[in-house]
């Protein structure tokens, strides 16, 4: 089935931000809301398509994944979109109440709801993402209270259907030609009341907890490389599926190398002799102790770049792959030289007529 470009349907460029995209989607959304445009069908397709396009665009990770492949790259990556309006306002339909005073009046009630994701920010070497490693990390979250299940009552107790909404999460109130509904203000949308709440959580149905899970980080990994670990994320609300947790990696600067995706960058000096006459040194190279021969050709100038094939970082996207490395070469002209050496060089300069050459010749004139 073909699919609208998701940029085309919100009507914002490639490089939107993402307020952008909540505000093209704010103004989608309250146009084709449901409740809006009874009976229309176009108006909630087009209510559908747009919900789908700003759940991929919100997210850095499917955003990725759909600029470089497209609809297939997701459809590969188990995204499917929303089955229908309970699934996109109880992902989001909040944004209806937050922005425009206005929700959808199926009432929330006791919804089940994906728990929060989570952030943790880890630093690397440049030598432990050339080599990839696995990392102990501990962050606190919040996890579904044993003692009532998560579901914040004491046990043998009940909640209480609120009076106030009647259970429905929501109270209702006309205004003109629109029914504005709003979360009830005595559950909070629940649709129900606590009266006895656990001991355990005070009622909450989750504790915070810290954790500690061992994180396996690939070879190859840069600067704002996320892993994302399913599951791993706050506990769900009304038996909801936990979030998930963004290990985001932060690749520190390296004292010899620079880098550039998969390859890396250098700077060696040599003496105007070494240019002039060719050698050979050892360099510095990732994942070999013993370093690397380096031949310098004979005439090599000041600010060449030699490379060393598949020397760089291993590369993500290409399996067994490495980037190259480059290396710089500057040219050391010594500032201090004896009577011995100046004698030498004056030779050396009278061997190739250099003062002849200078009298006969200015040197921004062309040959």
């Amino acid at each position: 089935m073909y699919k609208r470009d998701y940029y085309e349907i919100l009507g914002v460029s490639r490089n939107a931000t993402e307020d952008e995209v909540k505000s093209a989607y704010r103004k989608l959304a309250l146009k084709f809301h449901p409740d809006r445009n009874p009976g229309d069908t176009e108006a909630e397709e087009k209510f559908k398509e747009a919900a789908e396009a700003y759940e991929v665009l919100r997210n850095g990770e499917k955003r990725e994944i759909y600029d470089r492949y497209g609809h297939a790259g997701l459809e590969g990556s188990g995204f499917r979109g929303f089955s229908g309006f309970d699934d996109i306002f109880a992902n989001f339909g909040d944004i209806f109440e937050g922005f425009f005073g206005f929700t959808n009046q199926r009432g929330r009630g006791q919804q089940a709801r994906q728990g929060k994701s989570l952030r943790y920010d880890l630093t690397l070497t440049l030598e432990e993402a050339f080599q990839g490693k696995e990392q102990e990390i501990s962050f606190r979250r919040w996890t579904g209270c044993e003692t009532c299940k998560g579901t914040g009552i004491a046990q043998g107790h009940k909640a209480q259907t609120c009076r106030t909404c009647q259970g429905r999460g929501q109270v209702v109130r006309s205004q003109g030609f629109f029914q504005i509904a709003t979360t009830c203000p005595a559950c909070h949308g629940q649709g129900e009341i606590i009266k006895d709440p656990c001991g355990q959580c005070k009622g909450q149905g989750k504790t915070a907890i810290e954790r500690k899970i061992n994180v396996k980080i690939p070879a190859g990994v840069d600067s704002g490389s996320q892993l994302r670990l399913r599951g791993e994320g706050e506990a769900g609300e009304q038996g909801g599926p936990p979030g998930d947790l963004f290990v985001v990696l932060h690749v520190q600067d390296h004292d010899f190398f620079s880098r550039e995706g998969s390859h890396l960058l250098c700077e060696i000096p040599v003496s105007f002799v070494q240019a002039a006459l060719g050698d050979t040194l050892t360099i510095p190279v990732l994942g070999s102790p013993e370093g690397h021969e380096l031949k310098i050709p004979p005439g090599t100038q000041p600010g060449d770049v030699l490379t060393l094939r598949e020397l760089g970082m291993p590369d993500l996207e290409r399996r067994n792959a490495r980037g190259d490395l480059f290396i710089k070469v500057n040219v050391n002209i010594p500032k201090k030289i004896t009577n011995r050496q100046k004698e030498l060089l004056e030779e050396f300069a009278d061997s190739l007529e250099l003062k002849k050459l200078k009298k006969e010749k200015k040197f921004w004139e062309k040959s």
